[in-house]
C-alpha cells in the first residue's frame, strides 16, 4: 500500500473518531433546543448521553466477538453507513422515543468502531510507528471535543438542533467514502496488529484497571469544572467556554506530544501521563483559587488525560493476550466504566463537600491509578507472563 494512500486512509479513520466523539456529546451542547422541540425535560435529553455510554460499555466486547471474522474495510464501512443512517434518523425524528432508539443504534456502531479502528489504523504502517498512528486516531476524538461539539452547538443555536445532526451525517458520508475506497480489505486475523506484539495477560488486566481508575479520576473533576472555575477561581460564567477551549487545545497538543514516546517506551508514557494528571489535580485543589494557576492546571489535566488515551491505545496493541480488537473492545468498555464511575462519585461528593471535593477526589483516585501503573515494574519481564487466561472467545 502506497504511503499517500495509507496517510489518507489514516485521516479517514481519525475522521471517524472525530464524528463518533462529536455525535456522542452533541446533546450536551444542544440540551435546551432539543428539550424544547421534543417537549421533554433537560434531564431526559441528558439521558440520551448516559444511555449512549451504557450501550458502549456493555456492547463493546460481545459485538466485537460476534463480527470477529468480518474483514476490516467491510466492517468499518458498514459501521460508518450505520452511523450516517442513525444520525439522519435522529435529525428527522418526530419524538423523543425515536431519537433515543436512533441514539442507541449509533452507540452500538460506536462500540464496534472503537474496538476495530486502532488495529486497523496500525496495520497501515510499520509496527515501529504504532504509537504515532494511534495518536493521530485519538487526536480525532480530541479535536471533536475542541471544535466539533462547540461547532454543533453554534449551528444548532442558529439553524436548529436538527441541522447539527444533519451536518454530522454529511461529514459521516464523506468519511465513509474515504474509508470504503482507501482502507485495505485486510482479513481480521492477518497482519502485525491482529494480535498483541508481546502478549501478557497480567499486564493487560493491569492496563484495564489503570484505564478505569485514571478515567474515573479525570471525569470526577472535569464533570463539574464549570462550577469550579466560577465558584472557586472567580471567573464569570461567560469565560467558561474560553477556558474549556484552552483545555481542549492543550489536549490535542498533549496527545501528539506523547506519540513518539509511546513507540519507544509505552509503559513509561502511561506512568508519566497518569502522574502528571494526578499532580495537576492536586495543584488545582490547592491553588485553584488563583485564576492564572487554575487555567494552567486545567490545561495540564487536559493534555495529560489525552496523552494517557494515546498510551492506552499503543499498549493494548502490545500486551493484548489474544485478538487485539477484542482487547481494544475491553479497554473501551473499561474507559466507559471509568466515565460513569467518575461522574457518579463526583456527583455524590458535590452536595455535601462542595465542588473542591470533586477535584480532590479526582486527584486521590488518580494517585491510586499511579500506584497501579507503577505496579507493572513488579510483574515478570514481558514474554514470561502467565498467558493462560485471554480475552479471546
Amino acid at each position: 500500500m502506497g504511503h499517500k494512500r495509507a496517510v489518507a486512509a489514516l485521516v479517514g479513520l481519525a475522521g471517524g473518531t472525530f464524528l463518533y466523539t462529536a455525535v456522542e456529546g452533541l446533546p450536551v451542547g444542544l440540551l435546551l433546543p432539543m428539550s424544547a422541540d421534543l417537549a421533554v425535560t433537560p434531564s431526559q435529553v441528558g439521558t440520551l448521553v448516559t444511555a449512549y455510554g451504557a450501550v458502549v460499555m456493555v456492547a463493546s466486547v460481545p459485538l466485537t466477538a460476534l463480527v470477529r471474522r468480518v474483514p476490516r474495510r467491510l466492517l468499518l464501512s458498514a459501521l460508518l453507513a450505520g452511523f450516517v443512517a442513525s444520525t439522519v434518523v435522529t435529525a428527522f425524528a418526530g419524538s423523543y422515543a425515536v431519537v433515543m432508539a436512533a441514539r442507541l443504534m449509533t452507540a452500538a456502531t460506536h462500540a464496534l468502531f472503537w474496538a476495530v479502528v486502532v488495529p486497523a489504523a496500525a496495520e497501515l504502517f510499520r509496527p515501529e510507528l504504532r504509537g504515532r498512528v494511534v495518536a493521530v486516531v485519538f487526536a480525532g476524538g480530541n479535536v471533536a471535543l475542541v471544535l466539533g461539539v462547540p461547532a454543533g452547538a453554534w449551528l444548532g443555536d442558529r439553524a436548529g438542533w436538527r441541522a447539527s445532526f444533519l451536518a454530522v451525517a454529511v461529514l459521516g458520508a464523506a468519511v465513509l467514502a474515504v474509508v470504503a475506497t482507501l482502507l485495505p480489505s485486510t482479513p481480521p486475523e492477518q497482519g502485525h496488529a491482529a494480535r498483541g506484539a508481546t502478549p501478557d495477560t497480567r499486564r493487560f488486566w493491569l492496563l484495564v484497571a489503570v484505564a478505569v481508575t485514571t478515567t474515573a479520576g479525570a471525569i470526577a473533576a472535569y464533570t463539574y469544572v464549570a462550577l469550579f472555575v466560577t465558584e472557586i477561581s472567580g471567573f464569570a460564567a461567560e469565560s467558561v467556554p474560553a477556558i474549556l477551549l484552552g483545555r481542549g487545545i492543550a489536549s490535542v497538543v498533549g496527545i501528539l506530544a506523547v506519540a513518539a514516546l509511546v513507540d519507544r517506551d509505552p509503559w513509561r508514557a502511561l506512568v508519566g501521563t497518569v502522574a502528571v494528571q494526578a499532580v495537576a489535580l492536586l495543584g488545582l485543589y490547592a491553588f485553584g483559587h488563583r485564576p492564572t494557576a487554575a487555567v494552567a492546571l486545567l490545561a495540564t489535566t487536559g493534555a495529560a488525560f489525552a496523552a494517557f488515551t494515546a498510551a492506552l491505545g499503543g499498549l493494548v496493541l502490545r500486551v493484548a493476550p489474544g485478538r487485539s480488537d477484542l482487547a481494544a473492545a475491553t479497554l473501551s468498555a473499561a474507559v466507559n466504566v471509568g466515565i460513569t464511575a467518575g461522574a457518579f462519585t463526583g456527583g455524590l461528593a458535590l452536595p455535601t463537600y462542595g465542588v473542591q471535593s470533586t477535584v480532590l477526589l479526582g486527584a486521590l483516585v488518580g494517585l491510586a491509578a499511579l500506584a497501579l501503573a507503577l505496579g507493572e515494574r513488579l510483574l515478570p519481564a514481558p514474554g514470561h507472563a502467565d498467558r493462560k487466561v485471554t480475552v479471546e472467545p
